[in-house]
């Protein structure tokens, strides 16, 4: 299991709760089960997330493997430059 830090306004999504546990190995995974867990999450998954696995933001890094004791922040998607 991947305890999951959830930033901001998507914690509306997840009934207030700040963090939430899901099985995944990988990035994908990962969205994929938080959009069928927490269906609140899907339209923002579908229009882009950012994820921060320990310290670094990654966008559409599908397969980026995650560690069980991983560090992980789910985010709207970061823009900027």
């Amino acid at each position: 299991m991947v305890k999951v830090t959830i930033w901001g306004s998507l914690r509306s999504a997840t009934d207030g709760q700040v963090e939430v546990e899901v099985d995944a190995r990988n990035f994908k995974e990962l969205l994929d089960r938080l959009a069928t867990e927490y269906p609140g999450l899907k339209p923002q998954i579908e229009r882009g997330v950012s994820l921060a696995l320990d310290g670094k933001i990654y966008r559409e890094a599908w397969f980026t493997e995650i560690g069980p004791k991983s560090e992980v922040v789910l985010m709207p998607y970061m823009t900027g430059g």
